[in-house]
């Protein structure tokens, strides 16, 4: 499966982002879909991660409440909203798609090429 995310920016403390990854070559709704983050100098960290059907949703402790995972399988899609942003969520964002569930980046086998959110304080 090939996985393009878009929607990222510049937004100022405090606003709101959704990012997009959209799927082609197979269908998302036999995958696992993953949020993941990477602020310059830092490792790949785990954002969000959300199950086949939707029924199931994971979230880092630094986004939880904040942050929202949503796939509509239909379109062949998932989402990221992104509310109360903070400078720390600085980083490029990747979607990845897993056939398994789990929150760690082994477990994720397809990965989108990234998208950049930029908040500023």
């Amino acid at each position: 499966v090939q996985l393009q995310a878009s929607g990222g920016g510049l937004v100022q403390t405090g606003g709101s982002l959704r990012l997009s990854c959209a799927a082609s070559g197979q269908a998302i709704s036999v995958y696992h879909m993953g949020w993941f983050r990477q602020a310059p100098g830092k490792e790949r960290e785990f954002v969000a991660a959300i199950g086949r059907s939707g029924g199931m949703t994971f979230y880092a402790a630094s986004v939880e409440g904040r942050f929202t995972v949503s796939r509509d399988n239909a379109k062949n899609t998932v989402y990221l909203q992104m509310n109360s942003l903070k400078p720390e969520d600085t980083a490029v964002y990747y979607c990845a798609a897993a056939p398994t569930v789990g929150v760690v980046v082994k477990n994720f086998d397809s990965w989108g090429q990234g998208t950049l959110v930029t908040v500023s304080s």
